[in-house]
């Protein structure tokens, strides 16, 4: 089967085209592909699927085969995929997700192909309960939480993901493992993304992130929307204006209103491939 070695920023995917036939046990697959040493290499794999409500469908399988319900990065390289094969015309595409249906304005570059995006993310998820976690409150914005016997001040964001945000200085964080103690914590029904977040003003933050199912990862799309979120509730930054989040594979830029969340960043394909499953 075919497969198009994609990454937004770093993040990196496998993609597949199944708009004209279905991918079987997407879950184990992503875990053999998704190996560095003995297989193709990425963060997982994602699935270009059609849709009776969308464009195009988006299936994202983490590397330790659990289904994820959105993808920031990946979601700009399901527009460029969809656009560049000719499933979508124009600079518009409408993807469906586990966390509803996104529209993204594509940037279509001299050759013809795209080559960034901006995504229309939805409402930022605050309420505690919804995250899920076990903190409960319509907010929950630098609220004391004990891991692995140090105390963090927390402040939890879904983007369809659920997100916890801590701002420290993330190259001084041992990532390995307090992310891990993170994405295990008892009070995260369902595990949890954490960043860790560096303020330099109010338009330019740092993060490192530690994927639930994943690990580090050069960067996450929905993680540096929640940390624009998190900054923004805490004061560090201005709703409603531009915010540039660094991460370690580049740059993204956040915009966060009072209806919804824009991220905006690259999509690059690496390579193309054959692979026999």
């Amino acid at each position: 089967m075919k497969f198009y070695k994609m990454h937004g920023i770093g993040n990196d995917y496998i993609y597949f085209d199944c708009m004209h036939g279905e991918l079987k046990n997407p879950e184990a697959l992503a875990v053999k592909l998704s190996d560095r040493h003995f297989s193709i290499g990425g963060d997982g794999i994602i699935l270009l699927c059609p849709s009776k409500i969308a464009d195009c469908k988006m299936r994202m399988f983490n590397a330790d085969g659990s289904e994820g319900k959105m993808c920031g990065n990946g979601i700009r390289c399901i527009g460029k995929l969809a656009h560049d094969l000719g499933y979508v015309k124009g600079d518009t595409c409408t993807v469906e997700t586990l966390s509803g249906v996104k529209t993204l304005k594509l940037y279509i570059g001299s050759s013809g192909t795209v080559e960034s995006a901006t995504v229309d993310m939805g409402a930022a998820v605050l309420d505690g309960k919804n995250i899920p976690s076990t903190m409960e409150g319509e907010t929950v914005v630098n609220r004391p939480l004990e891991v692995d016997g140090k105390t963090y001040a927390v402040t939890l964001v879904s983007m369809g993901n659920p997100h916890c945000v801590v701002f420290t200085d993330p190259d001084k964080i041992d990532l390995e493992k307090v992310g891990r103690k993170f994405e295990n914590h008892k009070v995260f029904p369902e595990r949890v993304n954490t960043e860790f977040v560096r303020v330099f003003c109010k338009n330019h933050l740092k993060m490192r992130v530690w994927e639930r199912g994943t690990g580090e990862t050069l960067a996450c799309g929905t993680g540096a929307c929640a940390t624009a979120v998190a900054a923004v509730l805490n004061g560090y930054c201005d709703k409603n204006a531009e915010i540039k989040v660094s991460l370690l594979g580049g740059d993204l830029k956040i915009v966060y209103t009072d209806e919804t969340v824009f991220m905006t960043g690259p999509a690059t394909l690496v390579f193309t491939g054959e692979i026999d499953i």
